[in-house]
């Protein structure tokens, strides 16, 4: 079996080809998904209105303050799978 490393590595490349774009709402849920395994809780200053792209992001990537990476690599694994 792959690792867990490996397979959210070939999740990422899936996710840049899936069959159509996902919504808002699911590709807010990947962008944080990914920080998350990648780096870990969310740190620095949230954005300010001027920047309500940057603020959603930041908001959805907080709210997974806590959640392992491997946690977060898993979930981000069986959401690109589910949208393929």
């Amino acid at each position: 079996m792959a690792s867990l490393k490996a397979t959210f590595d070939q999740a990422v490349a899936d996710s840049k080809k899936l069959p159509e774009k996902p919504d808002n709402m699911t590709l807010l849920k990947i962008y944080s998904l990914y920080k998350q395994a990648t780096e870990g809780d969310v740190d620095g200053k949230r954005p300010g209105f001027g920047d309500m792209v940057g603020r959603a992001k930041y908001d959805a990537w907080a709210g997974l303050k806590g959640k392992s990476q491997d946690e977060a690599m898993q979930e981000y694994v069986d959401l690109v799978e589910s949208l393929k």
